[in-house]
């Protein structure tokens, strides 16, 4: 079960446009009040005594949420953003830097990785810890879409099978 939602930015921070987004998105899901947000140790958001996840990414323009029965996480950055190109050599892995040099448009190849490697970082609640470089992300990924003029990553933790 993923539940999704996105909306515009308008009179209010991007941190405020994703918990008022939230809290609707968990009371059209469920019926109920949201619950009081908790932090693991590391700064992972989540819900106490909850089966839920969420995750909530925002840009200038747009905020994303996303609620789902396993672990979750989102990114998402406007098409149009600048971006560093010299980051590239800091934040790919060796494989990535491959597809990287060989990409048409080396802007939206590096939002691509980004957006995949934040996604995941809020999956697993690494944050800051997460060594981008150890990744192996391709620029096909199924799981960047575009949306409401973003690119935007959804990962949520695989079922053991």
């Amino acid at each position: 079960m993923l539940c999704l939602a996105c909306r515009k930015i308008e009179n209010c921070t991007g941190h405020e446009a994703g918990r008022l987004l939230l809290s609707e998105l968990y009371r059209q899901h469920t019926g109920a009040q949201m619950p009081a947000i908790s932090k693991t140790p590391q700064g992972k958001p989540y819900w106490e005594n909850s089966p839920l996840h969420f995750s909530i990414s925002h840009t200038k323009y747009h905020v994303f949420c996303a609620i789902s029965d396993r672990p979750i996480g989102i990114d998402a950055e406007e098409l149009n953003r600048d971006i560093n190109l010299k980051l590239a050599d800091r934040i790919l892995s060796p494989s990535e830097l491959e597809q990287y040099q060989q990409a048409e448009d080396k802007r939206l190849a590096l939002l691509k990785f980004w957006v995949l490697k934040e996604a995941q970082a809020k999956l697993t609640g690494e944050g800051i810890k997460f060594h981008p470089t150890h990744t192996n992300f391709s620029l096909e990924d199924p799981r960047v879409t575009v949306q409401e003029s973003c690119l935007l990553a959804v990962m949520e933790e695989e079922y053991a099978i």
